[in-house]
């Protein structure tokens, strides 16, 4: 088939536009003339000192990310069209090719920062810790969990971030009862903070012999890891540490020796887990690192809900509440009741491919923002 130019030009100039609309909220003459003033600041005496330094610090570094980032799409486009006048001007198919390709890849590119743009809470920049429980259903809820789980590392593997299971409970018969992971990696946080929420499956179930159709659940939960210069105060007496061996597949290690640390902190009532490293005290170290970040986010919700019930809208996260329903049958349709986004491709869906999901919701996020902005300006 031949390529019409006319149609790939139009493409080109809608890019354009969405470049230049970008480049209005992103501002990175802005951006440029801030990180100088951060550089001046590096170099003052005693700024080491200062308690603030890993607060610039991380500034620094996310304007250097942001600013990378919005250098590499504006080269990218512009040898885009370049080469795209080269191939016009040749008559050359291959090269108009070349161009299609190179356009569909800003064009998720763009998508991508503009999620950017919107990640600008005080942890978006951390790593995330994620925990998937099943809910009632036995062994089907449990077989959900696990593709659950692999969903989120192969999403993870496709942005090139790292991953690590910290707690795994598998099922009696199959699948997992919970996990909980690290997702490490720039803005893994911001990201699958999108996920948080009830999960809902309903298919023909493997484990049933009548071939019926069954309606699992699975929450997801995601908090960021909270850095060390952050004080959250925990004192030793409010903590119950437990050691036992760990389950499941470990090894002869892990299975045999009380490497596995369950810390339980009592005025909460939460409980966190940690038995996939062979040494105890490192679990322990992790498993306080995960109750810090989690008495982080208890506080952070209590001050988001006082801040809801200003506007009257307070929204309580249970069962039967669920953020998204992947229906295999009777039909085949992922929907987010959030956003109202549809997808027909199961498939990809399950495999990863999450990312309309989340940038739906960020860019949902930013309008109702907005709006109470300009409520309270009113």
């Amino acid at each position: 088939m031949t390529l019409n130019p006319a149609e790939i030009k139009m493409q080109i100039e809608k890019l354009e536009e969405r470049i230049s609309s970008l480049r209005g909220v992103f501002d990175p003459a802005a951006k440029r003339e801030r990180l100088k003033e951060l550089e001046k600041e590096l170099v003052k005496e005693g700024f080491w000192d200062r308690k603030d330094a890993k607060e610039v610090l991380r500034e620094r570094a996310r304007l250097e990310d942001l600013l990378a980032s919005w250098e590499k799409l504006e080269q990218e486009f512009e040898d885009t069209r370049v080469l795209f006048e080269l191939g016009v001007e040749e008559d050359d198919e291959e090269t108009l090719k070349e161009v299609k390709a190179r356009l569909k890849n800003l064009e998720k590119t763009i998508e991508e920062e503009e999620v950017k743009l919107f990640l600008s809470g005080p942890h978006d920049a951390s790593n995330a810790i994620v925990t998937i429980h099943a809910g009632a259903g036995g062994t089907e809820a449990q077989d959900w969990v696990e593709m659950l789980l692999r969903m989120y590392l192969r999403w993870a593997e496709k942005k090139g971030f790292k991953t690590r299971i910290i707690d795994i409970l598998p099922g009696e018969e199959a699948g997992i009862k919970s996990v909980t992971f690290m997702v490490e990696g720039p803005y893994a946080y911001g990201h699958l903070k999108a996920e948080s929420g009830i999960h809902r499956l309903v298919r023909i179930s493997p484990f049933d012999a009548s071939g019926r159709r069954h309606t699992s659940f699975a929450s997801v939960s995601v908090i960021p890891e909270i850095e060390e210069d952050i004080q959250i105060e925990i004192r030793p007496e409010d903590l119950k540490i437990e050691t036992m061996r760990a389950s499941g597949h470990g090894g002869q290690h892990v299975n045999k020796t009380e490497s596995a640390v369950r810390i339980t902190h009592l005025p909460t009532g939460i409980v966190v887990q940690c038995q996939n490293e062979r040494s105890q005290h490192r679990n322990k170290a992790i498993a306080m690192a995960i109750l810090k970040a989690r008495l982080y986010e208890l506080e952070r919700r209590k001050k988001e809900e006082e801040r809801q019930k200003l506007y009257g809208e307070k929204k309580e996260i249970a069962w039967g509440s669920q953020i998204r329903s992947y229906v295999l049958q009777p039909y085949r349709l992922i929907k987010d009741h959030r956003t109202g986004v549809e997808v027909g491709n199961v498939e990809a869906v399950l495999d990863g491919d999450i990312d309309g999901f989340i940038r739906a919701y960020h860019l949902q996020k930013a309008d109702s923002l907005e709006v109470q902005n300009r409520e309270a300006v009113s």
